[in-house]
C-alpha cells in the first residue's frame, strides 16, 4: 500500500512525523513533486478564487498525486489547546479535497486538543484503519514521534552555529510552506544568497522559547503558527540585521500579524512581501537589493559612530 503526501502546507512541518510512522508500518509513501507552474495551475483550477495561493498550491499538488498512490494523507488540525488556534484552512483542507475530486481516497486524522482529539488518538485511529493493530500504531507514532524531535532540534542547531557568521543576516518571517517551496518562497531566500547575505529562518527556532517570547509583541494573539513566527522575533533580534515578513496573498492571519509586526518592532529595518499568483522575479529582486543596501548603509552608518566615540 502506498501512501501520498503532498508537498504543501503541514508537509514542511511533518515531513519526518509522517514518513517514519508509515514506514514503521510497513507502507510505502510517495511525495509529490516541488511545485512549479503546472502544479500552481492546476491548483488554481481547483480552487475557489478567494483561497489563498498556499491552499491553491495545496490542491495542485493533490491532484498530481491522483493515480500515484492508494490514499492521501490530509489532516485537520484546528488547535493544539487552549489559545493555539491554527488558520481555518487547516481544518477545511480534508472537506475541500473530499468536495473537489471524486477519485481520491483520503487518510486523515483530528487535532483538536481543546476537544479531546489529540495526535496520538488520531495515530493510532490512523493505524487501525490501515488494518495495524493499536499496538503496533502507537510504537510507530512514537518512534516517529522521536524522529521528528531529533530532526528539528539539529535544524535549530544548525541554525545557532549559522548565527555565529559575521555576514549579513536576514530573518525570514513566514510559514514553512511559504519560505521552503520551491516555486514562492525558495527563489526569494536564494536571491538572498547570491547577494551575499544569510537568511536564517523564524521556524527553525526553539519553539517553546518563541511562544513565551511572543507575547512582548501581543499576549492576546491565538493563531499558534504566528505566535511562533513573533516570538522568534524576540529571540534572534540581536543577532540579524533585517527582517522580511514573507507571506502569501491574500493571507488573513499574516496581514494582521505582519501589520502588529511592523507597529511594535521597530529596532530593525523590516520589509513586508507579498507573494501571489502573478508575481514576477524581477519586481521582487529590486526590493531586496534596495533593503540590503538600506541595511549596509546603516551598518557603515554605525561603525563611523562608533569609530568617533572610540
Amino acid at each position: 500500500m502506498v501512501i501520498g503526501l503532498p508537498k504543501a502546507m503541514l508537509y514542511y512541518r511533518y515531513q519526518i512525523l509522517w514518513e517514519t510512522f508509515f514506514h514503521e508500518l510497513g507502507f510505502e509513501t510517495v511525495t509529490s513533486g516541488d511545485t512549479n507552474q503546472k502544479v500552481l495551475e492546476d491548483g488554481v483550477r481547483y480552487s475557489i478564487d478567494e483561497s489563498c495561493l498556499p491552499s491553491k498550491i495545496f490542491m495542485g499538488h493533490v491532484h498530481s498525486l491522483i493515480g500515484k498512490c492508494d490514499y492521501i494523507l490530509i489532516p485537520r488540525v484546528v488547535n493544539y489547546g487552549y489559545c493555539k488556534e491554527v488558520c481555518v484552512k487547516f481544518n477545511a483542507l480534508y472537506d475541500i479535497v473530499n468536495n473537489t475530486f471524486e477519485n481520491v481516497n483520503i487518510l486523515d486524522y483530528n487535532l483538536s486538543v481543546t476537544q479531546g482529539e489529540k495526535e496520538q488518538k488520531g495515530f493510532i485511529k490512523m493505524g487501525m484503519i490501515l488494518g495495524k493493530s493499536p499496538l503496533r500504531s502507537l510504537h510507530a507514532y512514537k518512534k516517529a514521534k522521536k524522529a521528528q524531535a531529533l530532526h528539528d532540534t539539529l535544524k535549530v542547531k544548525e541554525q545557532e552555529r549559522i548565527l555565529e557568521s559575521e555576514k549579513l543576516k536576514l530573518l525570514i518571517v513566514s510559514h514553512p510552506y511559504i519560505t521552503y517551496d520551491r516555486f514562492i518562497g525558495f527563489p526569494i531566500t536564494e536571491y538572498i544568497q547570491r547577494l551575499g547575505a544569510i537568511p536564517i529562518y523564524a521556524d527553525l527556532i526553539n519553539k517553546k522559547e518563541s511562544l513565551k517570547r511572543s507575547e512582548e509583541i501581543s499576549d492576546s494573539l491565538y493563531w499558534l503558527y504566528n505566535k511562533e513566527l513573533i516570538g522568534a522575533i524576540q529571540l534572534l533580534e540581536d543577532k540579524i540585521d533585517g527582517i522580511i515578513l514573507l507571506t502569501a496573498f491574500p493571507c488573513g492571519p499574516d496581514s494582521l500579524v505582519n501589520e502588529l509586526i511592523l507597529r511594535k518592532s521597530k529596532k530593525l529595518p523590516t520589509i513586508n512581501i507579498i507573494v501571489d499568483e502573478l508575481q514576477g522575479e524581477a519586481g521582487l529582486q529590486t526590493r531586496i537589493e534596495s533593503f540590503l543596501d538600506i541595511i549596509q548603509q546603516r551598518l557603515d552608518q554605525k561603525e563611523k559612530i562608533q569609530k568617533r566615540i572610540v
